[in-house]
């Protein structure tokens, strides 16, 4: 087999964003198949070396996103993957501000390079199903064409929007470039490291005291399998990519093994704070109204164009069950910040309850 030469396979594909565990294993993944000529991996100068022996066949470039224009013409790239997003702020790098910079401004400039490659085929983009915000008042299940009742609280939701109303730009200019764009359920599994997983991974759950939201995950090489299906065949479109079922997050609850902490809606944020200081992530709007609310969508139609179903929601958490169990010690310190997080959500609950009364 010629690498390059098989029909709707890209010779040279650019991937965004390998200095992270999704670039970078789908990058190692397009690497390793024989059809494809070269993978080309780019990301921030300053990105680490976390995964470089993951991407030993992998040509790795370093550079800003406003320099990606020539690159892209330079290497008669056909594929392009942009990858390189992030889902929640980090205060040690930038915050918000450095989160909306690389989401939004990185995505204008990356689409910006693609519109001037004059060999460009290909573009999939990773979104997630962030784009659909959460309401009180949203449907059961979410498809394809729901418009979000209200625009997201949180900063991941927002540049998501943004994000794909400049694909849809890009699709009207260059309509001869396929462009898909897979709107992710949050990843969860064996190897998935994510706020989600590291979520689940406490002894100590912080819910919302009387909220008990339907959830859908996707099993991590599911989304590999995804991904890589996109690129190396023809799916233009936008699709929901998520395991089919759902779960209640007392039942993940409970399936992990984990002691679930209420506390009442406004104080969910400064829980969200407890549980940073405890060494379990960070946490962002996006992700504390996912836990309120919750989130579901129809995958018919990744189902049907790609002839693809992942494995299913509860599936998808057995396997990061099996993989997480008994992996986590409760120290002291740790059963003292539960303890005060539930005495805390009672004193709000006691006062919420004494406000209401005539």
């Amino acid at each position: 087999m010629t690498p390059g030469n098989t029909p709707g396979v890209p010779g040279v594909v650019v991937v965004t964003g390998v200095g992270r565990y999704l670039g970078a294993h789908v990058a190692a993944r397009l690497a390793a198949d024989p059809r494809i000529e070269r993978v080309i991996g780019v990301d921030a100068p300053d990105s680490g070396t976390e995964f470089t022996d993951l991407l030993d066949r992998v040509e790795r470039i370093r550079l800003d996103s406003d320099s990606l224009g020539g690159l892209l013409a330079d290497l008669d790239v056909d594929a392009v993957v942009h990858l390189a997003l992030v889902s929640a702020p980090d205060q040690q790098h930038g915050g918000r501000p450095a989160m909306k910079d690389q989401n939004v401004i990185g995505t204008m400039h990356l689409l910006a390079a693609c519109q001037r490659a004059p060999r460009l085929r290909k573009l999939v983009v990773r979104s997630s199903t962030a784009a659909y915000g959460v309401s009180f008042r949203d449907p059961a299940v979410f498809t394809e064409e729901t418009e979000p009742r209200e625009v997201p609280r949180g900063g991941f939701g927002r540049d998501i929007l943004d994000l794909e109303g400049y694909v849809r730009g890009f699709r009207r200019r260059r309509p001869d470039v396929t462009a898909t764009v897979l709107r992710f359920a949050p990843f969860i599994g064996s190897t998935a490291d994510t706020t989600l997983t590291r979520y689940f991974a406490q002894p100590f759950v912080p819910t919302v005291f009387g909220r008990d939201p339907r959830l859908q995950f996707l099993h991590f090489d599911d989304a590999l399998e995804v991904l890589h299906r996109s690129i190396v065949e023809d799916h233009p479109g936008t699709y929901n990519v998520a395991g089919p079922g759902v779960l209640s997050l007392s039942q993940a609850i409970r399936r992990a093994g984990r002691v679930a902490v209420p506390v009442l809606e406004p104080g969910l944020s400064g829980a969200a704070a407890l549980a940073r200081t405890m060494g379990f992530g960070r946490y962002g709007l996006d992700q504390v109204d996912l836990f309120v609310h919750g989130r579901v969508v129809d995958t018919s139609r990744l189902e049907q164009e790609y002839g693809f179903t992942p494995r299913s929601t509860a599936e998808a958490f057995a396997d990061f069950i099996r993989a997480h169990h008994g992996g986590v010690v409760v120290t002291r310190d740790q059963l003292a910040v539960a303890e005060k997080l539930v005495r805390d959500g009672i004193r709000q609950v006691r006062a919420a309850v004494t406000e209401r009364r005539p």
